[in-house]
């Protein structure tokens, strides 16, 4: 599963080597000469994303330019309150019961996982997000969701923002539209925020989820583990989003000049935060029976038999006012897919390498589930 993430971080390509290898320094780690800054410890990057006074993000989840009048003074983004534990319980009941009929429809056949996630997750986080919808609604609304992540995919692949006139640009602002003008027709409450809450409360979970299912077919020795009640659903759950946090890095943008851990930050300066990085730490993760050396980087659930450790020390949902609102509900859904997949045998078909284009996700993430 992970062993493009357990392996080689120093030959790891792109953006997600070049943070990793700001490991082990105490101070902000500059990637080029204007930056960006990666926050390299737990301190450093709690700073960062509690103070918005100081650090904001400057573009939507579709990546449009937040003009630099609309910053000064407060964030331009909206803070969603968090999602209860009553509707996370819900979504978990929905997600195993469209887990279940996605399963009988493609019986026999191979998985690619974040296939399988897809509908099954966008109809639980609707329903969590919505619980007064009836069924068919809630479909309808996960469908133009799923539409419309789809439509984002160029988007936030491409390496520079896109223009509107883009036949990629045209075709998300279609798919966005079409998602908000179901929403308001359904009565949801400002439907622009609330599709924003949908698209990421589907993406995040859904490849969290390929990368737990992964994990899982490539270790049988864990599924045993969970099998016999060896090891807690939730125990996974942790080891799954420290190694392979799906918002392995997030950005924010100073506002003015500022200096952060004896480093100066120039304004419009990007720092970057990256849970993955924080979840290699030593001192937020206990050691584990395979670790190599102080990194903490091969999964190994066990190491949170530890009763003294906290998990999500590594800020997999972010913190401070744009803190993930779905974190409750996330945490239900994985564990019981989790649950869900000890219930079964799970094989892996191919091995599984890092996909950067959006996040990080498993491509190929081919399973056989019996």
């Amino acid at each position: 599963m992970t062993s493009a993430l357990e392996h080689g971080t120093e030959d790891t390509p792109g953006r997600l080597g070049a943070v990793l290898r700001a490991a082990g320094n105490d101070r902000p780690r500059a990637l080029g000469r204007h930056g960006p800054w990666v926050a390299t410890t737990l301190d450093q990057a709690r700073t960062v994303l509690t103070d918005p006074a100081t650090y904001d993000f400057p573009v939507d989840v579709s990546r449009r330019a937040v003009r630099r009048a609309e910053m000064r003074g407060r964030s331009p983004h909206g803070v969603v309150a968090p999602l209860s534990h009553e509707r996370a319980a819900g979504a978990a009941v929905v997600l195993r019961t469209e887990l279940d009929l996605e399963l009988a429809r493609t019986a026999g056949a191979q998985h690619d996982a974040m296939a399988l996630l897809r509908r099954p997750v966008a109809r639980s986080t609707t329903a969590a997000t919505l619980p007064a919808l009836a069924a068919a609604d809630r479909d309808r609304v996960a469908d133009a969701v799923l539409d419309w992540v789809d439509a984002l995919g160029p988007v936030i692949a491409s390496p520079r923002p896109l223009p509107a006139w883009s036949r990629a640009r045209r075709s998300e602002d279609g798919a966005r539209h079409r998602l908000e003008t179901l929403l308001d027709q359904l009565g949801a409450a400002e439907p622009p925020g609330t599709a924003t809450v949908l698209a990421a409360g589907t993406q995040v979970p859904v490849a969290a989820g390929a990368w737990l299912l992964v994990g899982l077919a490539e270790r049988p020795e864990v599924q045993d583990r969970l099998h016999t009640g060896g090891l807690a659903p939730v125990q996974v759950v942790w080891e799954v989003l420290r190694v392979a946090p799906p918002t392995w890095v997030t950005a924010r943008v100073t506002r003015r000049e500022t200096t952060l851990a004896g480093v100066r930050l120039p304004e419009g300066g990007v720092v970057l935060v990256s849970p993955l990085l924080l979840g290699r730490l030593a001192d937020l993760v206990p050691a584990g029976e395979c670790d190599r050396g102080a990194e903490r980087v091969v999964l190994d659930p066990g190491r949170w038999d530890d009763a003294t450790a906290r998990p999500g020390a590594w800020l997999p949902f972010g913190a401070g006012p744009h803190a993930c609102p779905g974190r409750t509900v996330g945490l239900a859904q994985l564990t019981e897919l989790t649950s869900w997949a000890a219930a079964h045998r799970l094989d892996l078909v191919s091995p599984a390498y890092v996909d950067q284009s959006r996040g990080i996700f498993p491509r190929p993430a081919l399973v056989e589930i019996s």
